[in-house]
């Protein structure tokens, strides 16, 4: 098939990429302001793999990259801290420009259009572990922002047919996640500190959870959801299924670290926090047989592994690290 990822050059993104280029025509369409070229630098050249630099606010140019796709994978996003203080750019990529491709998908007769949402349309749990009808309470303009983006994919299902589902990923981490600046992410930032002699910072009391899901397991689920014809226009949850707080992960890091009298510093929490995230993953588990593979034990220590990998200068690295709540 001949398939578009928006947002392929991103973390999660170019897993996905790799996943889909081993049987599929690949269309990424990027526009790097988060994607990185160096994600999906590999891919240059092959025959099956296309790479479009552009933004999904352009509707001209998503109408013409919609022409003969078989299925969208939707991913291009702005970001939870993004949305903190520019609260219009986020709306604008996140639900406008959701609407322009759903709308150049039916245009063009796209055969199955996923739209790869995010636990925060939950906000904090009121109940665990939370299922897909667990109420839907963002806390962020993030988290509002996509779950118009969700109720959008829908409404073209049930209104205009357009095959839509969505995908639900809980608190992914992996190789190729980001390590600094807005997009920075929380095992990233404790390794990099941590490794240099730092101690891991913590918004908030350290008690607030979540269910940290291996970038592997992710795409898998991510996948798997968007082959099955019974979740033609659901929602369903994609996660380990199991919280673990944000103490667990700092002690658990600094341990595998070598580095066990490292402890983490607290800093005023930030707002719009969501408190406790535990997913319920059985649906995912009756409508495709999803079952994660990758614990967080295991988990942080193939990323540990990555990193090292790369033989980053984590000192150079921490040097243009800012730490800043949202």
């Amino acid at each position: 098939m001949k398939v578009l990822v928006t947002g392929g050059a991103g973390f999660i993104g170019s897993h996905l990429v790799d996943e889909l280029a081993k049987k599929n025509h690949v269309v990424i369409l990027d526009d790097f302001s988060s994607g990185e070229q160096e994600n999906i630098v590999h891919h240059a050249g092959k025959g099956n793999v296309e790479i479009i630099t552009g933004d999904i606010r352009d509707k001209d140019l998503l109408f013409n990259i919609a022409k003969n796709i078989d299925v969208v994978y939707h991913l291009a996003v702005q970001c939870l801290r993004v949305s903190i203080k520019n609260p219009d750019v986020t709306h604008e990529v996140n639900v406008t420009g959701t609407l322009n491709l759903l709308k150049a998908s039916l245009e063009n007769s796209v055969k199955r259009f996923i739209y790869v949402s995010s636990s925060e349309v939950y906000g904090t749990a009121l109940h665990v572990p939370m299922n897909e009808i667990h109420t839907c309470e963002p806390t962020t303009v993030y988290g509002a922002s996509k779950l118009a983006g969700e109720l959008y994919a829908l409404a073209y299902f049930r209104t205009y047919g357009l095959e839509s589902m969505v995908v639900r990923p809980f608190n992914t981490y992996g190789p190729r996640e980001h390590l600094q600046g807005v997009y920075g992410e929380v095992i990233p930032r404790f390794v990099l500190r941590i490794l240099n002699n730092m101690p891991p910072v913590i918004f908030g009391d350290g008690t607030h959870t979540r269910d940290f899901t291996y970038v592997s397991d992710t795409v898998k689920g991510i996948v798997m959801a968007s082959e099955c014809d019974s979740m033609i226009g659901q929602a369903v949850n994609i996660a380990r299924g199991r919280e673990v707080s944000i103490n667990e992960l700092a002690v658990m890091l600094a341990n595998k670290l070598g580095k066990k009298d490292i402890k983490p510093v607290y800093e005023q929490k930030r707002p719009g926090d969501v408190i406790r995230h535990y997913a319920d993953i059985s649906k995912a588990k009756k409508l495709f047989d999803f079952s994660p593979e990758i614990d967080i034990e295991k988990g942080t220590g193939l990323f540990i592994d990555w990193f090292h990998s790369k033989k980053y200068d984590v000192s150079s690295l921490l040097k243009q690290e800012i730490v800043f709540n949202w």
